[in-house]
Formats: structure tokens, sequence, C-alpha cells
């Protein structure tokens, strides 16, 4: 059953928060990659009647107390955190039953900047390689920015992903 997600569009930035549910109505809820000012959130929260069980966050540029391999459960959500570095080093993904949130790593049509500390352009394809490697084409990637894709549609249209396409 697909996880009930709600995404919200936060600070100056624009980066996705997202709230993930086992299902719509569940109360205990995953909290990803939160920023700026907390209150709409919070209001948000209320009115999906929900509570955060747990927080998460993909970016090491904020903080890093997970790994690759790790199983973190929030609520009634098991998820695996991916190692995904690139755009900075240390950065993360969640993956649960073909969702992946994947922070910014990914976008629909582009990929994350890789100027930050840790950030390296063949590292960051590595990454998306491993993901293309582990999961198949229909999983749902959640970016931190913009809206949600498939790792298939962006192994076929990303062209900054032309590289991956093209035989070796």
């Amino acid at each position: 059953m697909p996880l009930a997600v709600d995404s919200f569009v936060m600070g100056p930035f624009g980066s996705n928060c997202y709230v993930v549910r086992a299902e719509h109505g569940a109360e205990a809820a995953a909290v990803i990659d939160p920023g700026d000012d907390p209150t709409p959130l919070l209001l948000e929260l209320a009115r999906l009647g929900a509570r955060t069980a747990g927080i998460l966050v993909t970016h090491t540029d904020v903080e890093h107390t997970v790994g690759g391999g790790d199983v973190i459960t929030v609520g009634a959500i098991a998820f695996d955190v991916v190692d995904v570095p690139g755009h900075s080093a240390g950065h993360v993904a969640f993956h649960h039953d073909g969702e992946l949130f994947a922070g910014d790593l990914l976008f629909a049509g582009s990929v994350g900047r890789v100027d930050l500390e840790g950030g390296d352009w063949d590292t960051l394809l590595a990454s998306v390689q491993g993901l293309l490697d582990r999961f198949p084409a229909e999983t749902v990637v959640y970016p931190g920015h913009g809206p949600a894709t498939t790792l298939g549609r962006e192994l076929e249209t990303n062209p900054f992903l032309r590289e991956l396409r093209e035989p070796a």
C-alpha cells in the first residue's frame, strides 16, 4: 500500500518538506526535511490530525547521524537509509516500499548542485547509478525541490543523466 505523502514547500529556497504516514488518517507521521519557520508545518499537522513521530533529514549540511544500511522506524513505517553522496558528503535518502525520499540528489529533470563542501559530480552520478541498480524504474522519487518523479523517467529523460544512458 502506498504511503500517504503530503508535500509542503518551505523557506526562501522553496525546499520540499514531506509529512509521511503509513496511511491517510494515521496519527503518527515522519517529517522529512523540515526547514524554516515550523509554524505553518505545525498548523498543517494539526489540520491532518497528525503528530510528529520522528524527523528525518537527508542533508549532512544540517545533521548526520544515520548511514546506509540503517533502518529507521517512525510510526508504522520502516525506512531503509541509503547513502547517496555527491550533493554533499554523507547525504542520505530514505526508502520504503517503492518510494524514495532523495533530498537534493535527484530532481525531476535535474540533479543536485555539487559545489557544496563534499560535493562531487562523479560521486553524485555514482549515487544515482546505485539507485538505478538497486531499485526498479517505477520507484517514486520525492526530491528536495520540485515535483515527484520516478527513477525510470529520470533515466530516460533527465539531461544530466545522459552519460548513464549511454552504453559503456
